[in-house]
């Protein structure tokens, strides 16, 4: 795991610049023309690109990771659990980096343009790149977690710890505690809360039809053949 790392972060070093570009352009393209971003840190130019080269590097070089994880693990599990758990790796990754790219392209966007057209008259909004950096890894965390909403309950009616009818019965606290969480984890625009609590609701509900479809494949297994 720590050689795909640093395999692929040696390979993102030269580019870390431009990489913080492309992270940063949600923000630029919200400030007035002539609008850019500072630092206000003698080293924060060199280590803030750094910081997020080893970011994007251990995304990138997680799906190595996570067979190095499977890898270890495999030989001790049974054949029906080596079945269930790979959809639920692959799944879990790809949902991880969806919820970023959502993030990315359709809440940066709002946020920012938010933010800056609620910037009182004469004020000019010049964030540090620091700053802008652990406020968008924070989203990029908070939605790639939320985006693992149909995995939790998966694996919730998988290992019997909630019944399929028990998740429909607790939907309204699902819907409230979705608004709390983005309301806990987004600016304080309600847009932005709205664009995280309905994909967490809605992806609960994902969750519930795929657990449905999982219990019933699973009781058709243990069925005696006719």
């Amino acid at each position: 795991m720590v050689i795909g790392f640093a395999v692929v972060f040696i390979a993102l070093f030269p580019f870390a610049n431009k990489i913080y570009t492309l992270l940063a352009a949600p923000l630029l393209s919200k400030l007035p023309a002539g609008g850019q971003m500072i630092a206000t840190a003698v080293t924060t130019p060199f280590f803030v690109p750094i910081k997020l080269a080893m970011m994007a590097a251990f995304i990138i070089s997680l799906p190595h990771s996570m067979y190095q994880v499977w890898a270890f693990v495999a030989p001790g599990l049974y054949a029906h659990e080596k079945k269930f758990m790979i959809p639920v790796i692959v799944a879990s990754c790809s949902l991880f980096i969806i919820g970023m790219a959502f993030a990315y392209f359709l809440v940066f966007p709002v946020v920012f343009g938010f933010i800056i057209g609620s910037a009182p008259v004469g004020v000019a909004v010049m964030t540090d790149i620091s700053n802008y950096l652990d406020f968008v890894l924070s989203l990029f965390f908070a939605f790639g977690l939320a985006f693992q909403v149909p995995i939790a309950v998966v694996m919730t009616v998988r290992f019997g710890w909630l019944s399929l009818a028990q998740l429909r019965e607790v939907r309204g606290y699902v819907v409230v505690g979705v608004f709390i969480i983005g309301a806990i984890f987004t600016p304080p625009d309600i847009i932005s809360q709205f664009m995280l609590a309905i994909p967490m609701w809605l992806l609960y509900e994902v969750g519930i039809v795929v657990a449905m479809l999982t219990q019933q494949n699973k009781d058709n297994s243990i069925l005696p053949p006719a």
